[in-house]
């Protein structure tokens, strides 16, 4: 089978596309011929050298969460699905053992992990992980889920976002900016997000987002946010000094919920704001396969369409990643094998 191999840790000019060894599910595995796998910023941290998880000791590499396709094949001790199933991988990785797994959510797993190995032709996955689609949703649409928008939705649960809400969403054109936006509307709340850019702001307001902020400019944000209004809560996928904004701006009792580190791996906080104010900061990270399989469900009655900037074939792998580390895009970039 032909796979997007990441072959040295540089960046885009380090993925080739070559020929592997065709998987073979063990037993409670399934081997996955992939319609579609989205790209995730968690990616291409990989492939320029800037993740804990993956070093060059681990080259030749395949990434790719986000991956759906038809079910090929089986191992031994596997019932829930079977060859010729369509489904999408909820790319958690956890032991079941921990005290975490056992309470829930399983996000919270002491040894949580991700799956890798999408950007290929077949992925070998747990079969236990594997959510059925219903023949009304798209294998492309599919795989723009389980990262983004399980992230945003769980992130959303996380901060109790109801009808009437400002949800405020700074950097809203990214992956979990636009699910961020789209969800909300699905809760009924109202959303607040900001873009360096106006082109894409627009197309944000076309799925939902009620006030664009074109600004990167921390105090002009927070002051513009302010005319608008006092966010019930803030989802924050950038951390850095987006993080001080969110506290700020946030009414009395607020949320902000933080998963990620895009602007920074560190921020300040205002302590007394926070204890004073009765705030919550909290951190998130994924979502919940049950999750996954509500967003699923969503999808296919029609109140959420995944929104996807781009696809690209798995001969153009390197340029879905160019085109994520320059910010071109809207939503997801979708590689299909």
């Amino acid at each position: 089978m032909r796979g997007a191999v990441f072959t040295d840790l540089i960046g885009p000019d380090g993925v080739d596309v070559i020929e592997r060894e065709a998987p073979n599910p063990d037993t409670g595995e399934a081997v996955v011929d992939v319609d579609a796998c989205a790209i995730n910023r968690h990616d291409l941290w990989i492939l320029e050298g800037d993740s804990a998880m993956v070093d060059a000791n681990d080259l030749p590499f395949i990434t790719g969460l986000d991956v759906a396709g038809t079910v090929r094949d089986v191992g031994e001790e596997v019932s829930s699905v079977e060859p010729g199933d369509r489904v999408v991988l909820c790319p958690n990785e956890t032991c079941g053992q921990c005290r975490f797994c056992r309470e829930g959510p399983e996000n919270l797993c002491a040894n949580f992990s991700l799956y890798h190995g999408g950007l290929a032709e077949a992925a070998r996955v747990e079969a236990d992980r594997l959510v059925a689609l219903p023949d009304g949703v798209s294998t492309t649409d599919a795989a723009a889920i389980p990262t983004a928008y399980t992230t945003a939705f769980h992130m959303l649960r996380l901060a109790d976002v109801g009808p009437g809400d400002l949800v405020f969403v700074p950097g809203a054109t990214g992956g979990v900016g636009v699910a961020t936006v789209q969800l909300a509307a699905v809760l009924g709340a109202r959303t607040v997000g900001t873009s360096s850019s106006e082109s894409k702001l627009e197309r944000v307001r076309e799925l939902g987002l009620d006030h664009g902020i074109q600004s990167t400019a921390v105090d002009d944000v927070r002051e513009r946010v302010s005319e608008i209004g006092t966010p019930d809560a803030v989802i924050n996928h950038l951390g850095g000094e987006y993080t001080e904004l969110g506290q700020r701006v946030m009414r009395r009792g607020g949320t902000m919920v933080v998963c990620g580190r895009t602007a920074g791996d560190t921020s300040a906080i205002d302590v007394p704001d926070l204890f004073l104010e009765h705030k919550r900061i909290v951190g998130s990270t994924m979502g919940t396969q049950e999750e996954l399989r509500r967003l699923v469900d969503l999808v296919a009655a029609g109140d959420l369409e995944p929104e996807i900037d781009e696809t690209y074939a798995l001969e153009e792998t390197a340029d879905a990643f160019a085109a994520m580390r320059e910010r071109e895009s809207v939503g997801k970039l979708v590689v299909q094998p």
